[in-house]
């Protein structure tokens, strides 16, 4: 798979491991919408499905309920978790907050390669708006985050922002669903790392907050036709 969704699982000489490579797939096809709450997931069926024992996608559902993605009570089967509406407006008020510091650490600590490379990001994201490709957009905005909190070089806010990876990419996904997001969104991105060539951390950091801001308000748009109806 092009991207890693959850680096808690992978081991440290970066192999994917038969646990990784679960946790990988199931939480891909919730972020995607193949699995949606309430979906069983029995772990003799995943088992199967990638060759291993039961031990590996036992431990691949706890890594996804510890996660958030799964709910797992005692004596009940493993399923698809619920999204809440207020966890997720308070999850994305904090993402704001962050994305705005991690803003102003780019412009402060960035070099003139960093904010190339944050360009060429941004192109792939324009390759893919342009196509209208709602998977491959969000994809590239995943990869567009993770090279903004490289190059921000500040190892505190990457961690909590880790920390809420997987949650925050179901929900991120959700956001580029609504028609026209995709080109807005990319229209915006440009804007932000224009302000980031320009070294204008409190331009950039107004941007970053409003982005994530605005994402905010399409999931809220999106709720009840790709929520409530489940």
């Amino acid at each position: 798979m092009d991207q890693n969704v959850d680096r808690s699982a992978q081991p440290d000489d970066g192999e994917a491991s038969p646990v990784a490579e679960i946790v990988d797939w199931v939480a891909r096809e919730i972020i995607e919408g193949r699995l949606v709450a309430g979906d069983d997931l029995n772990s003799v069926e995943l088992a199967k499905r990638f060759g291993v024992s039961r031990t590996p996608a036992r431990e691949a559902l706890f890594v996804l309920s510890r996660e958030g993605l799964v709910d797992w009570s005692p004596r009940r089967r493993p399923r698809v978790s619920a999204v809440n509406l207020k966890d997720v407006r308070e999850i994305y008020q904090l993402r704001a907050i962050l994305y705005a510091q991690v803003s102003l650490a780019i412009v402060e600590n960035a070099t003139d390669d960093d904010i190339a490379s944050l360009w060429r990001a941004h192109q792939r994201l324009a390759e893919v708006a342009a196509l209208g490709d709602v998977d491959g957009y969000f994809w590239a905005n995943v990869a567009f985050r993770d090279e903004e909190l490289r190059v921000s070089r500040n190892g505190i806010f990457k961690e909590v922002l880790d920390s809420m990876r997987m949650r925050t990419n179901r929900l991120r996904h959700l956001s580029t669903t609504l028609p026209g997001r995709l080109q807005r969104s990319c229209a915006d991105h440009k804007r932000l790392c224009e302000a980031y060539a320009e070294r204008d951390g409190t331009l950039a950091a107004a941007l970053n907050r409003s982005i994530v801001l605005s994402a905010l308000h399409a999931i809220e748009q999106a709720w009840t036709t790709h929520v409530d109806e489940r």
